[in-house]
């Protein structure tokens, strides 16, 4: 009868601590990182400049731009952007990545066009963080073109006319560039 009890409290223990990891390991992590406004990020991300499903893809995009200081004037080298989207035809962020900028404050990467959420335009989101400072902020992307959110134009307008994002399309090859302050 003894071992009977011991097993049945062993399993209601092995419930209670699975249960606590379960509830306590996403608070846990988000304690020690800074608030995330958007959905779907993941701190584990591979550093990949690709992420394609397939290479032979008509609806890639080439995102580009260029990490400034928060007045605009000088670029960022060495600032981690990491950067995740809805995958296309999906509900998860399986596209996601982490890139450091070069001496000249420049990242670049190429993706599927993300999928939306229902009643949103398409989002691209990026984490840019350098020393101490980090900043969120998200593309929208849409049949016009890319655009901002007034969260982004409030928090970047200092970049002037490096604010809004511009599309160009070359040979079926659509490039966006984003510029972000921090």
């Amino acid at each position: 009868m003894d071992k009977t009890t011991s097993r049945r409290l062993f399993m209601r223990n092995s419930a209670f601590a699975f249960t606590g990891i379960a509830v306590l390991g996403p608070t846990l992590v988000s304690a020690f990182a800074p608030e995330n406004p958007f959905m779907g990020y993941n701190p584990y991300a591979e550093s990949k400049s690709d992420l394609r499903c397939g290479y032979y893809n008509d609806t890639a995009i080439s995102v580009k731009g260029t990490i400034l200081n928060e007045d605009g004037s000088s670029p960022v080298g060495d600032a981690l952007v990491e950067v995740w989207h809805l995958s296309p035809n999906s509900s998860s962020y399986r596209h996601r990545t982490k890139l450091t900028t070069d001496g000249n404050g420049q990242y670049h990467f190429i993706t599927d066009f993300p999928n939306r959420e229902k009643g949103k335009c398409a989002r691209i989101y990026f984490k840019v963080s350098k020393n101490d400072t980090t900043i969120f902020t998200e593309l929208l992307l849409n049949s016009v073109g890319p655009q901002i959110t007034h969260t982004h134009w409030k928090d970047h307008h200092k970049l002037g006319d490096r604010l809004m994002p511009k599309k160009e399309v070359f040979l079926d090859q659509t490039t966006i560039h984003f510029n972000i302050s921090i």
